[in-house]
């Protein structure tokens, strides 16, 4: 979006472009529950009462908003007709540095994490780093973002199974930094679903809620830079290579 791109070139000079972290959040749709339905177009009481059915995107979809899916983001949490908001945020300061929506789904936040570090290292030679949580400690990702350049500084996931980072990673102070900062997206998805709209979204497609969360992303930077305007020379935290 263009007013994104605008928006971030004020916010550049705030902005390193080596350290990041990514992450995703659920969107909640704009569309009920009950108009979760047979994709057959059957009706036999299967869209509106699931006591004793399973539920699955693969079979149903909401006669709302057929691009919404049945999405849980934990454990523990009721499953809602939603969709996944991705960001990329730089380390030093929290500017949101790339943002896109996708279909709910377990694979969304790690195929949007790529698709924006592609994006990222386009025409770059240095090497950048990126930050997540354990959900990204997976084979495919860790070795596809180190073909991109990229040096996975994700939390290691070895509960019960070994994780895919190894000590030429771990090792290195950056890892540490990376990790302690990882709430600054936390902060920045805090403001969007309080502040902004898109915690549940009144707009239907994916197109139109991309347009949305991508929007609101940038207004996220824009209010954020008098602040930054503000801080004295050299107060912008130095982060480790």
């Amino acid at each position: 979006m263009r007013f994104f791109a605008e928006v971030n070139k004020q916010a550049m000079r705030f902005m390193s472009d080596e350290h990041f972290t990514a992450d995703g959040t659920a969107i909640q749709a704009w569309a009920s529950q009950k108009s979760f339905r047979r994709k057959d177009g059957s009706d036999d009481g299967y869209g509106t009462d699931f006591h004793g059915q399973s539920r699955t995107n693969l079979m149903l979809e909401s006669t709302n908003d057929a691009d919404a899916r049945l999405y849980k983001k934990s454990c523990g949490k009721d499953s809602k007709l939603s969709y996944l908001g991705h960001a990329l945020v730089e380390n030093r300061n929290g500017p949101i540095a790339a943002a896109m929506v996708t279909h709910a789904d377990s694979l969304g936040e790690r195929d949007a994490a790529l698709l924006m570090l592609f994006e990222k290292q386009q025409g770059r030679s240095r090497r950048i780093t990126v930050g997540a949580d354990k959900a990204y400690d997976t084979k495919d990702f860790v070795r596809t973002v180190r073909e991109l350049n990229v040096t996975p500084h994700v939390t290691k996931n070895d509960h019960g199974r070994s994780s895919n980072l190894d000590r030429r990673t771990t090792r290195q102070p950056g890892f540490a930094v990376s990790l302690s900062w990882r709430w600054l997206i936390e902060k920045g998805f805090s403001w969007l679903k309080q502040t902004g709209p898109p915690r549940q979204v009144k707009l239907r497609g994916l197109e139109k809620v991309d347009r949305l969360f991508v929007f609101s992303c940038a207004a996220h930077n824009l209010i954020r830079l008098p602040k930054l305007m503000a801080q004295p020379p050299g107060g912008l935290r130095e982060q480790c290579a």
